[in-house]
């Protein structure tokens, strides 16, 4: 059993029970506790998606700058998307990028490829080794090499130090 997974799970688990049940008496302290326990005891025998996460105040910040980032970039392609659909001459110009990422970590490096995929205007394809293959719908340049690496660069730099 990963120790650091159940105490993860069980932080997780009662912030959710506290933030639901709106009370902080005795009551729903203990009996939240207690069944966050028993379910992270239950069913994190080889939780191994924590294995990689770091548990520093700096990995700590750096997820709060990621979630900023990734909300920033949303909005930003949002914007893009709206003003590429709503042109009448439909100015896109679709493409797939390769993009190498340095994550070492099969989390880190899935949410990499969700992020992306979450943002509008570009779809994460596949992912074999440390290489991303991402369709854009607009490709900003004609090297596709170095677009890639910007796509993914501005969420790789957070997830390095969250997942190590």
């Amino acid at each position: 059993m990963k120790f650091k997974a159940v105490i993860i799970i069980f932080t997780i688990l009662f912030a959710a029970w506290l933030i639901l049940n709106h009370s902080i008496s005795t009551e729903y302290l203990v009996s939240g506790a207690l069944i966050a326990l028993a379910i992270s005891l239950l069913l994190c025998r080889e939780c191994l998606v924590f294995n990689d996460l770091n548990l520093t105040p700096k990995a700590f910040l750096y997820a709060i700058y990621f979630l900023a980032v990734f909300l920033r970039e949303l909005i930003k392609a949002n914007f893009v998307m709206v003003k590429l659909v709503l042109s009448p001459s439909l100015p896109i110009k679709p493409g797939i990028i390769k993009a190498n990422t340095s994550l070492k970590s099969n989390m880190a490096r899935l949410i990499l490829a969700n992020s992306i995929t979450l943002t509008p205007g570009t779809f994460t394809i596949d992912i074999i080794g440390d290489t991303l293959y991402i369709h854009c719908v607009h490709v900003d340049t004609a090297d596709a090499e170095q677009y890639g690496q910007q796509v993914i660069r501005k969420f790789e730099k957070y997830l390095e130090v969250i997942y190590g």
